[in-house]
């Protein structure tokens, strides 16, 4: 897992200075994201994976002054891009592996993932431990500004049956992790997948 961990760090570290400004034209598809969320004033949400904190500012706004936003990211680097974005004052960063996170079980009304799956060492576990984190009902969005088949074309790469984000294969595994899939997206210009925090 460290080495795992070792590459995510080290891919993000050397992208993180001009993160934002590689992607400029993302801004609106992560506040029309957050609105999934349904989040109302006075909730609690984690930005998981937060990266450079794009999404900080619309949680914060769908929260309020009274509710709670925290982020979290395993690259410090990333975290520092954020606070110099000034989204730290949208939210509390931390810097903490999604698969252990710092933080009591249920306290959460949702968490958002932009990006996230294809970067989890154990998929099943850190999506387990995500659902911890959340009171039954609360809603977990999983978030990528454009769909897959568009990610892969930028990568040179095709999609393939065995991506986790594939429908047939994220359902059950957010079944056995905890969660229930109730909206699913994957289009050129968004990939989104609603899933509530079963019982």
């Amino acid at each position: 897992m460290a080495d795992d961990h070792t590459q995510v760090q080290d891919f993000f570290t050397a992208r993180a200075a001009d993160w934002d400004s590689r992607f400029p034209d993302d801004g609106p598809a992560y506040e029309a994201a957050a609105d999934f969320l349904s989040l109302r004033p006075g909730d609690a949400v984690l930005d998981a994976g937060c990266g450079t904190g794009r999404v900080l500012p619309a949680l914060r706004a769908a929260v309020g002054p009274q509710g709670t936003v925290l982020a979290v990211d395993l690259t410090s680097a990333m975290l520092n891009a954020a606070v110099r974005a000034g989204r730290d004052r949208e939210g509390t960063l931390l810097l903490a592996d999604v698969a252990r996170l710092p933080l009591r079980s249920r306290v959460l009304d949702a968490v958002f993932a932009a990006g996230l799956v294809s970067h989890l060492s154990h998929p099943g576990p850190d999506l387990a431990e995500l659902a911890r984190v959340v009171r039954p009902g609360g809603r977990l969005a999983l978030f990528h500004p454009v769909g897959r088949a568009a990610l892969a074309a930028r990568h040179g790469r095709r999609i393939t049956d065995d991506d986790l984000r594939a429908e047939d294969n994220l359902r059950p595994l957010l079944a056995r992790s905890g969660w229930r899939l109730d909206e699913y997206t994957d289009e050129d210009e968004r990939f989104l997948a609603l899933a509530v925090r079963t019982p």
